[in-house]
């Protein structure tokens, strides 16, 4: 009985990367618990980037022809709503973002709205922007510890990207889109390593990296916003 080919075992191994976000996200899940939110939010940026780079990795091996039995798309759903949705629900609530008198009720409408998301057969259009907010509640969850946000702010941010969950709005994927794609590719870069230094230096970064964080992160926000409003002009690209 022959053992398992180079190919296969490379596709495991791409299997393994994505499975392995699921632990990262359990450690976050301890380093909240024991009031960590440094290191929860470092542990869920490492799944971020894991995410990021086991697409690509898994196409370049043909993971779908060498292991036909395992869904990876299945998989990496899984995974994602652990660190991108469970996972930052639970830093809300441990670190009293929301108003206590309906913390529950911004939970469960990040859980539920996520939920319609991760199980919409349309959750990108054909030029691999995500429709709808794409449920990356560990960023936006990132962003409003970082920036001190009052919870009602919080709360506010929580209402409104759930509601966004439902629209045809565009998103960029900063992987699959090739609109501007040698610039997404930087600027993603870049604003991980800004985000890695700003965690490092918690809690005190400088102001001036804070504000180049946040203006990198902006980019995305306005090439989705681009799509939403003039799709027609990025789709002839």
């Amino acid at each position: 009985m022959s053992g398992p080919t180079s190919t296969q075992i490379a596709a495991w191994a791409v299997h393994g990367l994505t499975a392995s976000g699921v632990i990262f996200g359990a450690m976050a899940l301890l380093a909240i618990a024991h009031g960590d939110p440094r290191m929860a939010l470092g542990l869920l940026m490492v799944a971020f980037v894991i995410d990021g780079i086991d697409g690509p990795l898994a196409r370049r091996v043909n993971v779908q022809q060498v292991l036909p039995r395992v869904d990876g798309s299945v998989l990496d759903l899984i995974v994602d709503y652990i660190t991108y949705v469970f996972v930052p629900v639970a830093f809300l609530y441990r670190f009293e973002m929301l108003p206590h008198e309906i913390v529950f009720w911004g939970a469960a409408l990040i859980l539920l709205s996520s939920l319609y998301l991760f199980s919409n057969r349309d959750m990108k259009s054909k030029d691999q922007f995500f429709v709808g907010f794409p449920a990356v509640w560990n960023l936006v969850v990132f962003y409003l510890f970082i920036l001190g946000t009052p919870a009602l702010v919080n709360m506010g941010v929580v209402v409104l990207m759930s509601v966004l969950t439902f629209l045809p709005i565009k998103a960029v994927h900063p992987l699959r889109v090739t609109t501007l794609r040698p610039i997404t590719y930087v600027l993603t870069a870049v604003w991980l390593v800004e985000s890695f230094v700003i965690l490092w230096a918690w809690p005190a970064p400088m102001a001036q990296l804070i504000g180049l964080w946040v203006l990198t992160g902006f980019y995305f926000v306005a090439i989705s916003a681009w799509r939403t409003l003039w799709g027609e002009i990025l789709e002839r690209d």
